[in-house]
């Protein structure tokens, strides 16, 4: 009981893991194969989903090609209210960034997802189906730029506040040889140990 209450102590002294924390929008910026999500108030025709081109260039009813690589989302926003009001009367727009990552490895629904900028890691993991019955939420990298920026990052509440960008590949590894055997070499412990004590009992 006394080792209970002490358990109890310690959890609670510890710090509560921190909340998940998107990308803020005023800092997102778009990138080649990402899409911009536009919504113009009242003006269905002129709301949709649009591509980044490999340029860094978007299309947009009305106004045509406008680039939009490396601005800010709140730059964007602002610059095409003003743009769009040389042809509407008091424009209300709002706009979402849709960034492009790559889930791989062992997931039920590996490929590419546009995800916005509140998406963590596990959330992206969560849109490529989850892990597959070998995954494992423990052994899960990131690549970005072709560079290793996460490499088993810990337990899943950790995965809640990694966040993910543009262009990541998101590779979920399998589960030790053990975890995914458990079960097996369990049943076969049992089996020889109650065929050694049949053997001794004679």
């Amino acid at each position: 009981m006394l080792r209970l209450i002490l358990f109890a102590l310690l959890l609670a002294a510890l710090p509560a893991p921190a909340a998940a924390q998107g990308t803020p929008s005023d800092v997102v910026t778009l990138l080649p194969g990402d899409v911009v999500r536009v919504h113009v108030w009242r003006e269905e025709d002129l709301s949709g989903e649009f591509l980044v081109d490999e340029t860094g260039v978007v299309t947009l009813p009305l106004l045509g090609e406008r680039r939009v690589i490396g601005l800010p989302m709140r730059q964007l926003r602002d610059q095409l209210i003003a743009d769009y009001r040389e042809q509407l009367r008091n424009p209300s727009i709002t706009i979402v960034p849709l960034r492009r990552i790559n889930v791989l490895g062992e997931v039920n629904q590996p490929g590419l997802y546009l995800a916005d900028p509140t998406i963590t890691l596990a959330a992206a993991i969560g849109l490529a189906g989850g892990t597959s019955p070998t995954g494992s939420m423990s052994r899960v990298r990131i690549l970005r730029g072709g560079q290793v920026v996460q490499n088993r990052p810990g337990a899943a509440v950790a995965l809640n506040t990694i966040d993910v960008r543009s262009g990541d590949q998101i590779i979920v590894g399998s589960r030790s040889w053990f975890s995914r055997n458990a079960p097996y070499v369990v049943s076969t412990g049992l089996s020889v140990v109650t065929l050694l004590l049949t053997i001794a009992s004679r």
